[in-house]
């Protein structure tokens, strides 16, 4: 008795998922090839629940429509990372790309090499040593702000791509961060969660000067917050 109720639990809660998804995107076939869906901000009950494992619930057209989807909305944003949640889809999917930056020294110290597109199905991640780099962090559902996030250096990401093969690989530096800030997003959780709470800082010109610094020292010193070790 208990495993058909289970198993009628799942399928309602998966027909529940492919109702929300098919909204979405007739909502953007409707407004034309080019439509990026609204980001929901902090406070949106999505970002606070842990997204519904992907086991193919979804059409073949219909992953890819999503995936387009979101691919222009991070894109316009523009961000380096949006989770299926961020447009209040509670689905472990994630997709990232990151073109990189011009400053050397920032490339540098914080390791931002360029990222390709990518899709992450069902992510999860472990570091892989006790190393923690500490950088500004800001959010497309936390719009106005950023602060300082304090993350494992390394990290072993596993998940599948959008075709069902299998990712198992060590990402390190920004890179790493970009797939742990996602992957968060899937377990319901803010990179406000993890941030050192002193050093948040408006999205102005002075919090952008404090982000524009390849690693926050300043910021540390000034605003009165601590930087791990290996940040220092």
């Amino acid at each position: 008795m208990s495993t058909v109720t289970d198993r009628d639990a799942a399928d309602a809660r998966d027909g529940a998922l492919r109702a929300l998804v098919a909204q979405v995107l007739d909502r953007a076939r409707a407004a034309g090839p080019d439509a990026v869906a609204p980001i929901v901000q902090a406070g949106h009950p999505a970002l606070r629940t842990p997204a519904v494992r992907y086991d193919g619930q979804l059409s073949a057209t219909d992953l890819a429509d999503l995936l387009a989807l979101m691919h222009r909305t991070m894109r316009a944003a523009p961000g380096v990372g949006l989770a299926a949640p961020q447009i209040g889809l509670p689905l472990a999917i994630a997709v990232v790309e990151d073109p990189g930056v011009d400053d050397p020294d920032v490339a540098r110290v914080r390791e931002r090499t360029p990222v390709p597109f990518r899709v992450l199905v069902n992510p999860a991640y472990e570091a892989v040593d006790d190393e923690r780099v500490a950088f500004y962090e800001g959010c497309l559902s936390v719009e106005g702000y950023v602060a300082v996030v304090a993350r494992p250096r390394r990290v072993r990401l596993t998940c599948t791509d959008e075709r069902g093969r299998a990712v198992d690989e060590v990402l390190t530096g920004w890179p790493a961060r970009i797939v742990q800030h996602e992957t968060d997003h899937l377990l319901g959780t803010l990179y406000l969660d993890r941030a050192e709470t002193r050093s948040l800082a408006a999205a102005d010109a002075l919090g952008a000067h404090w982000a524009s610094e390849p690693t926050p020292r300043e910021a540390a010193r000034t605003l009165g917050f601590a930087l791990p070790v290996d940040a220092g």
